[in-house]
């Protein structure tokens, strides 16, 4: 039972962490600030834009119930927070975000900001990965959580390293489907977010 509850939560931090990190929605804004790189600049900036990325969400993880702690405030209250953010990154991966996308800055090493942070571990990558760590009750728990947040870190790192390839493959418009997709998979979940909120406020009286 322990197993299947584990296995659960691995599916459930993946596929969330993946539609709110979105690796072929971030795919050409990061060959649009590597444009001017040769191969090996651009396969080394996406290896320290994923471990910039998997450092913020891991501090989180870690030291994110400490932080709420401290200001006071409630689990509930951060993931009916939470879901409204993630509502609005919803909002715009279903809308076009060309003319928001990021320009390089010469001399700036991209791959820390604003690759690694805010455009991969973002407010919602942290929100939902803090909600997750809320859910770990075991080992077999915390075990599934870190899997789940390092397999989506190998599928994002896996993606700009081979992104030349696949945006030759799925096209721009294929790209774009994808996207749009990911945005309504992550409103679905973002209010569910909403609801588990006011149902714990509703029970908690």
């Amino acid at each position: 039972m322990t197993a299947v509850v584990s296995s659960q939560l691995f599916i459930s931090v993946f596929v969330t962490l993946v539609v709110i990190m979105d690796p072929l929605g971030t795919l050409p804004i990061f060959l649009a600030l590597t444009a001017s790189s040769d191969r090996r600049e651009r396969i080394r900036a996406a290896r320290q834009a994923v471990a910039v990325a998997l450092v913020v969400i891991v501090l989180f993880a870690v030291f994110g119930q400490g932080i709420l702690g401290y200001l006071h405030v409630t689990l509930p209250a951060l993931q009916a927070a939470g879901g409204l953010l993630l509502l609005l990154i919803a909002l715009e991966l279903l809308t076009d975000r060309s003319d928001t996308q990021p320009v390089a800055t010469e001399g700036v090493n991209v791959a820390f900001v604003p690759l690694g942070t805010p455009l991969l571990a973002g407010p919602g990558a942290i929100v939902a990965t803090m909600v997750f760590v809320n859910r770990v009750h075991s080992l077999p728990d915390a075990i599934a959580v870190a899997l789940g947040v390092v397999g989506v870190h190998l599928v994002l790192y896996l993606t700009m390293r081979f992104g030349g390839v696949l945006l030759r493959l799925l096209g721009r418009n294929g790209v774009s489907l994808v996207t749009r997709i990911s945005g309504l998979l992550l409103s679905a979940i973002a209010v569910q977010l909403v609801a588990d909120a006011v149902r714990a406020f509703v029970a908690a009286g």
